[in-house]
């Protein structure tokens, strides 16, 4: 089902929530242990950079194994990662056309996990950032703007493709 992203999932048979908490149970405690050593400012960019880095290569990556236009690599990404994520959330698709995919996310499962924790900005980071990075690989094609999510404190996560005409 996954496919192209099946070296990033490890093991497709236990599920993006699940890896998510095996991730946390070791990035928590170093999160926290840097806090105590450097402060939280400096220890949530240190995080936040590094996080963000792998993020980004990786699915930049991904996508430059997949043949075809940005958008084409985008939507080879994206319709596998959907699938996966949207096992753990609930969601309202509010437009589905060639121009633009609008879709409300109305419970998160991975944020009730990391809201519980205490961690948001963690869960943010790994999970709500990486809709970002997918996006980019469609190099102007694909644009995604959110301008909330539930992970943040909001009721729904707002997600707006847009996408170039062809």
């Amino acid at each position: 089902m996954s496919g192209v992203i099946d070296d990033y999932l490890v093991d497709p048979q236990v599920s993006l929530l699940d890896k998510t908490r095996m991730q946390a149970q070791v990035l928590v405690p170093v999160l926290r242990a840097l806090r105590a050593e450097l402060g939280k400012d400096k220890a949530d960019a240190i995080v936040k950079h590094a996080l963000r880095d792998w993020s980004k290569q990786l699915f930049a990556a991904i996508a430059d194994g997949i043949e075809g236009s940005p958008r084409r690599k985008w939507a080879a990404i994206q319709k596998p990662w959907g699938e996966i994520s949207g096992k753990e959330v609930e969601v309202e698709v509010l437009r589905h056309d060639r121009e633009a995919l609008d879709i409300d996310v109305t419970r998160c499962r991975f944020a009730e996990f990391f809201r519980a924790l205490g961690e948001p900005e963690l869960g943010a980071l790994l999970i709500c950032e990486v809709d970002f990075d997918i996006a980019t690989v469609g190099a102007g094609e694909v644009s995604l703007e959110r301008a909330q999510t539930i992970m943040q404190g909001a009721p729904s996560c707002t997600f707006r493709y847009k996408f170039a005409p062809r």
